[in-house]
């Protein structure tokens, strides 16, 4: 039993991808939650995977892993243009889906993710997992207090250092992109602060570059936004940075607070919060966002508490995604269809 003393989840996980060791691995370990089956491309490595990380068994391929009926929740982490036709598979297999974002490669394909999950009944959840750590819980009852006055202005950098040039996330066949794989976090937390804000943002204008040697893939991507109540944001991602930031400032007519790295605040769980009344750093805690994030899926799926994330939420942030794309110069990423 986990530590809430409910039922644990019986997770089945889709390939070996790397991210799962700490989106998933330790989590569940921490946790109490199961991980009942793991599949990947190669059998051998699925079998690698689940003796290091004690997954319970190897499915054969994913469709078997689907099919397993002891697995409830699917963990999806493949390359991103297989997010879409995996999450769909798993809805329609009746599992509950736990998908790294994006949810799909564009916003027709997250409409059929939305409206799978709705014709399911399954629980959908983008794993936005920064959006459950205490540093931006707090970052957003500060801004509710008024502590910062009216919200003026907000500005998002997620940067990494280059990815190797053979990696996934450089092909457009696989929905690759800075944007996809960065600038989705830069634009949710913009999104997330419509409640103070008159209502959800609207994109202005994006400017990007494109990765040299691999055409239609861009490596850095900047958005403007405006909300409702006349705030305005910038959400910028870079897949080529000199330096890891992940940063996000919320700056209001009193005052600014800034979470430098509000992705990863294992790493960083500083807020700085400066006003008129001074300077202060609050430190929230170094456990990991995706613990975090578990024990709200798990309560959901077990108490039905709240989820501030699901299908519709994955909707609208990938049509945010599509406009920014088209607004820069690119065209949205296409689908990948699966073969064999």
């Amino acid at each position: 039993m986990n530590d809430t003393g409910r039922e644990p989840l019986r997770i089945g996980v889709l390939g070996a991808a790397r991210i799962t060791e700490l989106s998933l691995v330790g989590p569940a370990r921490t946790t109490g939650h199961r991980l009942v089956a793991v599949a990947a491309r190669d059998r051998s490595r699925a079998a690698a995977f689940a003796d290091e990380h004690d997954v319970e068994r190897v499915a054969d391929s994913y469709a078997d892993l689907l099919a397993d009926p002891e697995v409830e929740v699917v963990y999806n982490p493949l390359a991103n243009g297989l997010h879409g036709p995996w999450n769909l598979a798993a809805l329609a297999a009746g599992k509950h889906v736990l998908s790294e974002k994006p949810s799909a490669s564009n916003a027709e394909e997250a409409a059929e993710v939305r409206d799978a999950a709705v014709k399911s009944g399954s629980v959908f959840m983008e794993a936005f997992h920064y959006l459950f750590h205490p540093v931006t819980r707090r970052l957003h009852e500060i801004v509710e207090s008024g502590e910062l006055g009216e919200l003026r202005r907000v500005e998002t950098l997620v940067a990494i250092p280059a990815p190797g040039d053979l990696d996934p996330r450089w092909s457009l066949s696989l929905a690759g992109g800075a944007l996809m794989d960065l600038g989705c976090y830069s634009l949710h937390a913009v999104r997330m602060l419509a409640p103070w804000a008159g209502g959800a943002p609207r994109l202005v204008s994006a400017r990007a570059g494109q990765r040299p040697g691999a055409p239609g893939v861009d490596e850095w991507l900047d958005a403007d936004l405006e909300f409702p109540g006349g705030a305005t944001a910038s959400a910028r991602c870079h897949m080529a940075y000199d330096d890891l930031e992940m940063s996000c400032r919320v700056i209001g007519s009193r005052g600014e607070a800034l979470a430098p790295n509000f992705v990863l605040p294992h790493l960083d769980d500083r807020l700085v919060v400066r006003t008129p009344d001074g300077e202060r750093t609050e430190r929230l805690g170094t456990r990991s966002s995706y613990t975090y994030q578990l024990e709200a899926l798990a309560a959901h799926i077990r108490r039905d508490g709240p989820l501030p994330l699901d299908a519709d939420d994955a909707l609208a942030t990938m049509r945010l995604i599509d406009e920014s794309y088209r607004a820069a110069g690119f065209e949205p990423r296409p689908r990948t269809t699966l073969t064999g």
